[in-house]
């Protein structure tokens, strides 16, 4: 077989990374090249006398695949562009069970997994955690990893429905890069570039940047981005490498809290109908710098130590929508209110960890160990509106300023060329609430071969997490701000102190060098707020994931497939105390006992293929059934059997990419990517409620499945490439839904081409 097919696969299965390396006798590995090469590393690691791909950075361990009792995908650098992605969302078609939740006025994509939601701890880039309230460029973007499942052992306080990790590109002594240019429907521009090479024997350098700027087919909306990644590599020694590495995004965008919704139903409006004010503006900027330090102290024993620092800035200033469930007296009025949020984060990041290889009599050891430490700084802003300085009434002995009412329209009567056109510039921060969370653990973690069909893997993390909350008000005197928030003493609650013990054990049987067959057990925590009756901090709830499945590598990469059934519990979930200590009734929500319980269980079935030279093809299937299966049944609890919002039963996705190697048409390209999201529930899931019919509030929105489907074709002569992109081909309109508001429909039939030249 060709290197050129060895490399698809090395991108597409398991790319491999710089920072990894494996002990398997037969392979060589980068501190091998190293070593041998004297100060030059190989483009990508394609060996063809290894007999399993690298393991990936995700798993951080060094375990194979193979020898790992969860699943991994990997979508590579060559399917983003092949498939011209330029989102995240549209990168993780590729990978099922994996899924955008909403959209969230436009500023960032939210992501759910096993009916888990990914986006507030789940998201890394080069393995550390990273604030994901904004959209990631993917021009950058060496591969994304999908680590199914529990990644607590490994990650700390962690969702158990698995981690995205974004890898960045990273130098090469090999000189090389390319320039290229995306232009598409609605005034869609990015340029885009990507050099590397050497700087001296024992330094590399890449950088790599992009600038976008388009419409869209929502009417007012524009986007505009900057972004720039450079590193440097340092080879030290033959045994020590170390990599410095950072990137920059600026981007404007238009808040967009999408189409109508009155009562659970989405109104028939255009699709590009935007209902915001035509100043509504939003800006993000996020930046990141990190170390990586590799030593190898010999062939069994290696040390990595990785430091990173990360900033994220977004503000926005717009009109937003009401949560739909009201209803007007008139069919489609809709009250416009003001909204301006300002949220800042800082997280600094620490990891140590050591890779070691060892026998105990026949017996191989395979352990990774070490240590890590987080510290992340958010602040958050809460504005008034106040744009006549009309006081409505007082709170607390305080004056209450204006309504943040800026006007009222009617959703299908609105004419954009009539409505009210003025800024609001009389609004203030009134409370400014700064979170600090320390996070630190400690773990372990041994793959046990007792021969080479059996394995074990065992581990245990220990995990503690401190967060301080500190808020800032303003005070007021004769009706007139006296002390900004930013001036105020703050108000500061106590310290909430978790730790838990995150434990992992798996069973690895391999028949057969292309066969292996798993079962894995791990718990992950999730941090409560509230208090217990007794009025002490509640726990964390404690959730348990069983895992089965088989894994299959034919033809050394040809063909491999991983099927994969799941339950997720989480048997102690925290919600609204019945009692209090005293034995009165109680109507505290912040009076907790862990007495819940959610179910999550599924099939997930993963294929890659590599029939012929030059077709690729991904294919995938999830089922996912998560439901409150024990609740309080008082009033705001969640209905006992309710499927959990925002979780697909069904999703699937298939794409291929063929480039005819020979003849007339040689270097011409076909492809195609379908998508599957099915059925599912918007909004916020119903409550028991005795003032509501039936006893039971319903806030359910009921959103069907749909499928997109994308087509390309594409040629390549000597170092120039054209590739052009016709998306959702049958102009499938469906919505993402955010709780009961930001009813954003997805994109319309597009085209999108691509030009590049390759050095």
């Amino acid at each position: 077989m060709k290197h050129s097919l060895l490399l698809a696969l090395s991108l597409i299965s398991f790319g491999a990374y710089s920072q990894e390396f494996t002990s398997a006798e037969n392979t060589t590995t980068v501190s091998d090249t190293v070593k041998n090469k004297k100060g030059e590393i190989l483009n990508e690691v394609v060996v063809t006398k290894s007999k399993e791909p690298k393991p990936v950075t995700a798993v951080r361990s060094g375990l194979k695949p193979m020898d790992n009792p969860q699943t991994v995908q990997v979508i590579g650098a060559e399917v983003i562009e092949q498939q011209q992605a330029i989102r995240l969302s549209e990168v993780l078609k590729n990978a099922n069970g994996v899924y955008v939740s909403s959209a969230r006025g436009g500023a960032q994509e939210s992501f759910f997994s096993r009916g888990y939601d990914m986006s507030a701890n789940n998201m890394f880039k080069n393995g550390f955690r990273y604030n994901s309230g904004s959209i990631p460029d993917v021009s950058g973007l060496d591969k994304v990893e999908f680590l199914k499942g529990g990644a607590a052992l490994l990650f700390g306080n962690v969702a158990p429905g698995g981690i995205l990790n974004l890898v960045t590109k990273t130098p090469q002594f090999k000189s090389g890069g390319e320039v290229s240019m995306q232009i598409g429907s609605y005034a869609y521009y990015k340029p885009a570039f990507d050099f590397y090479g050497p700087l001296s024997k024992s330094i590399a350098f890449r950088i790599n940047g992009s600038y976008e700027n388009s419409e869209s087919f929502r009417d007012v909306v524009k986007n505009e981005r900057l972004y720039i990644n450079p590193s440097l590599l340092f080879i030290i020694n033959p045994k020590t490498q170390i990599t410095v590495q950072g990137d920059y995004l600026t981007a404007d965008w238009t808040p967009d809290f999408g189409t109508g919704i009155i009562n659970k139903d989405i109104l028939d409006l255009p699709r590009n109908a935007f209902y915001g004010a035509l100043w509504s503006n939003g800006n993000t900027k996020s930046s990141s710098a990190s170390v990586l330090l590799n030593h190898d102290f010999n062939k069994n024993w290696k040390l990595n130590f990785n430091s990173s620092f990360q900033t994220y800035d977004r503000g926005s200033y717009s009109t937003a929508q009401l949560s739909g469930l009201e209803t007007y007296a008139t069919p489609g009025d809709w009250n416009r209110g003001l909204t301006k949020n300002k949220n800042l984060e800082q997280i600094l990041g620490d990891q140590l960890s050591l890779q070691g290889n060892f026998n105990t009599g026949s017996v191989k050891h395979q352990i990774f160990t070490g240590a890590d430490w987080e510290n992340s700084f958010a602040t958050a802003y809460t504005f008034t509106f106040n744009e006549k300085y009309v006081i409505t009434g007082t709170k607390n002995g305080q004056p209450v300023y204006g309504p943040t009412l800026y006007d009222t329209i009617n959703l299908f009567t609105f004419n954009p060329a009539n409505q009210r056109m003025d800024v609001p510039t009389t609004d203030r921060a009134t409370q400014i609430a700064k979170t600090e969370t320390n996070r630190f653990g400690v773990y372990f973690q041994d793959l046990i071969s007792i021969t080479e069909k059996f394995k074990i893997l065992a581990g245990v993390r220990w995990s503690w997490q401190e967060a301080e909350v500190s808020t800032y008000k303003e005070t007021y005197v004769n009706n007139k701000q006296t002390v900004a928030p930013e001036d105020a003493v703050p108000t500061v609650t106590p310290k909430r102190l978790d730790n838990a013990f995150s434990p992992k054990a798996g069973l690895v049987y391999q028949p057969t060098k292309e066969i292996s067959l798993f079962g894995s057990y791990s718990n992950s925590f999730t941090p409560n707020t509230g208090t217990t009756v007794d009025l002490q901090p509640i726990k964390p709830s404690i959730i348990d994931q069983y895992e089965a499945g088989v894994k299959t590598d034919w033809f050394k990469g040809l063909l491999t497939t991983n099927v994969t059934v799941y339950q997720i519990t989480n048997s102690n979930l925290a919600q609204m105390a019945q009692y209090k200590a005293d034995g009165s009734e109680n109507l505290d929500t912040s009076i907790k006992v862990l007495s819940g319980e959610t179910k999550s269980k599924g099939v997930e079935i993963d294929v890659t293929a590599h029939p012929v030279e030059g077709l690729n093809i991904i294919a995938g299937y999830s089922y996912n059934d998560m439901r409150y299966t024990k609740t309080s049944g008082l009033t705001g609890s969640f209905v006992e059997g309710d499927r959990v919002a925002r979780t697909p039963v069904n999703t699937a996705n298939l794409s291929f990419f063929y480039t005819l190697q020979d003849g007339f048409f040689k270097n011409v390209s076909l492809g195609a990517i379908a998508n599957y999201i099915g059925d599912r529930i918007g909004g916020w899931n119903n409550q028991y409620d005795p003032t509501k019919p039936g006893g039971i509030w319903d806030r359910e929105v009921p959103l069907k499945g749909y499928t997109t489907i994308d087509v390309s074709a594409g040629y390549t002569w000597k170092k120039f490439s054209i590739l052009c992109k016709l998306s959702n081909i049958t102009n499938e309109l469906n919505y993402t839904v955010h709780e009961n508001y930001s009813v954003n429909p997805i994109a319309p039939r597009q085209v999108m081409t691509s030009l590049r030249y390759k050095f």
